[in-house]
């Protein structure tokens, strides 16, 4: 607090001695009747509604007298050279977040809550160490004699929180008081969470970006066990790694920031927050160091001439589950991201693996339908697909395999996804059946292709070894 009171000091200082410009503020006109207090006209006092009151005299609409300066009531960002504007704004949001970490319950707060859980258990009991539930009634009881904290995490919504927390498991509808605990510290560490998020939020609109997320993470490092013995040399590319997801998933429009809200409820935070445990080995997910490493090996791989860059002939190599990417997905690929002179850099490859690797997510689904809508024009139909076909074709030559025409490929798929326009397929026709993943498969890689189309002698084959079997 000491801190923010000298910044605040500091900030006033700069205002001067002469005080602050009030030239731009509206100043009332004090020679105008209606705001002469000797005045026997005092003016009109309206209603809810914006109406004269009965026993009041009508308003004159051509005079002055009832004309009151309007202000505008509303907050926006100071321009770069205001000063002292972006300091009071930094110390006021400081003092803001301070305030409410200060209303978050502390330890011994939750480990005094859990206490009270138990003193209002409700029978049956059972016998010791099983688990104790709480009726209703002695829930309204509980919450009715907490503190203020702690009524304000259970009270607000009432009923309805004893309500979700039901299960069928009990047959006196009652709740474990773990479960209501844990539903308490979830949304403590919401709010810590999204207290330490807006610390790095300059703006204070409740938006985040990629830099400053980055620091975020940064700072949450040396508590995350599983990440220790990175090396150093690895940081900058574990955070680049890491913010690459969040704004993967959370910046459909490539705004630049995320919002701090969507954040936290994408569970993306939890996934980094499991790198604390240490006692149970955790499965390896996106955020793991493991996994940073082998994206990170195989961009290197990729890079020939070790310039940190791809070029489209390196990217064609990628193989990453057995994948033959063709020419002209590739080319496309750069032609939608963002390049440096015609390479990617590493940020623009880790969206791309991003897609590859969850092809059925939306984001994911969108991010190739881009690729594939050559002219922008919002759909695919049939010439489209024949464009990204050719090099399919050209690959069956190569391998002298059976050739398929693509008359019989594209009627397959307009088939599955059964779009809305017989003749265009558009990103919500994909969304809605589900096909995205197998379109793309098929039209973007060859071994893609060839695994949809060996499917069903793939299946004839088990089925004759499992009647042989009989």
């Amino acid at each position: 607090m000491n801190r923010l009171k000298t910044k605040l000091q500091q900030a006033l200082k700069n205002i001067g001695e002469k005080g602050p410009d009030l030239s731009s503020i509206p100043q009332l006109d004090t020679n105008s009747k209606g705001l002469d207090i000797n005045d026997k006209n005092p003016p009109v006092v309206l209603d809810e509604g914006g109406r004269p009151r009965q026993n009041d005299k009508k308003v004159d609409e051509n005079s002055n007298n009832s004309i009151m300066p309007k202000f505008q009531f509303y907050s926006k960002l100071p321009q770069p050279d205001e000063v002292m504007l972006i300091k009071m704004r930094e110390v006021a949001r400081e003092m803001h977040l301070m305030k409410m970490s200060q209303n978050l319950l502390s330890h011994d707060e939750l480990t005094e809550l859990y206490r009270t859980f138990e003193r209002y258990t409700s029978p049956p009991f059972g016998e010791e160490g099983d688990e104790k539930f709480m009726g209703f009634r002695n829930y309204k009881k509980m919450v009715a004699e907490l503190n203020v904290k702690c009524q304000e995490l259970l009270n607000p919504q009432g009923e309805l929180a004893f309500v979700k927390l039901l299960t069928d498991e009990d047959p006196y509808r009652r709740v474990s008081i773990t479960v209501l605990f844990n539903y308490v510290m979830r949304k403590v560490w919401l709010r810590q969470t999204r207290i330490s998020l807006s610390m790095f939020d300059d703006t204070g609109e409740g938006f985040i970006r990629e830099p400053q997320l980055e620091n975020y993470i940064k700072e949450l490092i040396p508590t995350l066990v599983q990440l220790n013995g990175m090396q150093e040399t690895f940081m900058d590319f574990y955070l680049c790694t890491a913010t690459r997801k969040f704004f993967f998933f959370l910046d459909a429009n490539k705004t630049g920031r995320v919002k701090i809200l969507d954040i936290l409820c994408s569970g993306l935070i939890d996934e980094i927050l499991d790198l604390r445990e240490d006692e149970v080995p955790m499965p390896q997910t996106w955020f793991s160091l493991q996994s940073a490493w082998r994206v990170y090996s195989h961009f290197m791989t990729l890079d020939k001439d070790r310039n940190g860059m791809l070029q489209p002939s390196e990217l064609a190599c990628y193989s990453q589950g057995e994948m033959c990417l063709t020419s002209i997905f590739v080319e496309r690929v750069f032609q939608e991201c963002q390049t440096y002179q015609g390479e990617m850099d590493y940020r623009a490859y880790l969206d791309f693996v991003l897609a590859i690797e969850n092809m059925r997510e939306p984001q994911s689904i969108k991010y190739f339908f881009r690729v594939m809508d050559v002219d922008h024009k919002g759909y695919l139909d049939a010439f489209t697909l024949h464009l990204f076909y050719k090099d399919i074709y050209k690959l069956m030559e190569v391998q002298n395999t059976d050739r398929i025409a693509f008359d019989d490929v594209k009627d397959e798929m307009f088939d599955m996804i059964k779009p809305e326009d017989p003749t265009k397929i558009t990103l919500q026709d994909l969304y809605r059946s589900g096909c995205g993943p197998t379109l793309f498969s098929i039209f973007t890689d060859f071994n893609g292709f060839w695994a949809h189309e060996s499917r069903e002698s793939s299946f004839a084959d088990n089925q004759g070894q499992v009647g042989s079997n009989v």
